[in-house]
């Protein structure tokens, strides 16, 4: 397949290149585009041959369900059922933004779409290209994120080209994404409502508006048996090629641990990397230094991990050693996304 690679401005898209990428969605065919997220992968969410291809394109497992993406509240209506209050309330807050809302789907979305769940997960992006894109996409655009499955997350073009060339019709390459993770998921199906992935959208921000919602008890584990209501649920995510581990403890017990287990693995003939906060790199003696931002600074470490994580896989990187980060706020969804790039392998220094 020919893909055609369009770069375009981020806040201003020009109209006849979203039209042709609209058109391309409106007769089955895939598009790559920036989110304020990451990028997605975008096809009809009504069409079940374009979810389909989807799954396909990106060597997903078709149980992993996709996420609808709206460009006007009254598109939610008619692809869900049984929307309680709390929705709107939290709609008239977040959105458009980097939420996502579960809720009882309609019979307009095919099973292929949702992963053969009845339910649907629906977004209501706020970056510019998207928002062009699905109104002239018809209205209704599912898309996961535009990397190879299991792949980190692309937050630039570069890498959606890297990953998808040759297997999409368009990839739109515009700015980076601004956030750098997938929205936050708000299962809204239940008596209460539960966050079954943590993103931008922290349970802070969410209990300002429902004291009651929680995190779903599985985030820390990943179980095969278990059929995913969300994306990322099931699934090992974010991965980088090279072998991975999070450390946790005291600053220097740290920096201790990691450059022991370096020294041992240079020792192998491997090459390592190290993810860290910009004030400690300089004491790690790693083949490439990662830095995160400022210690503690859950959002810019955000927007820089999935970049690094390719980064590393560039770099030819055998093994990773990964300073863990304090729980709460961002901190939650980003260790959510770094535990799982580390396939659960957490060590305490």
């Amino acid at each position: 397949m020919k893909t055609v690679i369009a770069n375009i401005d981020s806040n201003n898209p020009d109209p006849a290149v979203m039209e042709a990428a609209g058109r391309i969605i409106r007769g089955g065919g895939l598009v790559a585009f920036p989110t304020e997220t990451v990028y997605g992968l975008g096809g009809d969410a009504l069409n079940p041959e374009a979810s389909a291809r989807i799954y396909e394109a990106k060597g997903r497992p078709s149980d992993n369900p996709l996420i609808v993406h709206i460009a006007d509240l009254s598109d939610l209506g008619p692809i869900t059922r049984d929307v309680p209050r709390v929705a709107h309330e939290l709609a008239g807050r977040f959105w458009p933004g980097p939420l996502t809302l579960i809720f009882g789907k309609s019979d307009r979305v095919p099973l292929q779409t949702t992963g053969g769940l009845d339910t649907v997960a629906v977004r209501f992006p706020s970056d510019p290209v998207a928002g062009a894109l699905i109104r002239a996409s018809g209205g209704y655009v599912a898309a996961p994120s535009a990397n190879l499955s299991g792949k980190p997350s692309p937050t630039r073009g570069k890498y959606v080209i890297q990953d998808l060339d040759g297997r999409v019709d368009m990839i739109l390459c515009g700015d980076d994404s601004r956030i750098g993770l997938e929205s936050t998921i708000v299962d809204l199906t239940s008596d209460e409502p539960v966050i079954l992935r943590p993103g931008y959208v922290t349970l802070e921000m969410l209990r300002e508006v429902i004291p009651t919602v929680s995190l779903d008890k599985g985030l820390a584990e990943s179980d095969p048996s278990v059929r995913p209501k969300a994306p990322g649920m099931k699934y090992r995510h974010y991965a980088p090629r090279g072998d991975m581990t999070i450390v946790e403890g005291a600053g220097p017990s740290v920096t201790a641990y990691i450059n022991r287990k370096i020294a041992e693995a240079r020792s192998a003939g491997l090459r390592c990397g190290v993810i860290a906060a910009n004030e400690r790199l300089d004491t790690y003696e790693a083949d490439l230094k990662e830095g995160i931002g400022t210690d503690g600074d859950a959002e810019e470490a955000a927007r820089r991990i999935y970049a690094i994580l390719r980064n590393m896989d560039d770099e030819g990187i055998d093994v990773i050693f990964a300073e863990g980060m304090a729980d709460g706020g961002m901190g939650t969804a980003y260790m959510n996304r770094l535990t799982k790039a580390a396939g659960h392998k957490i060590v305490r220094a």
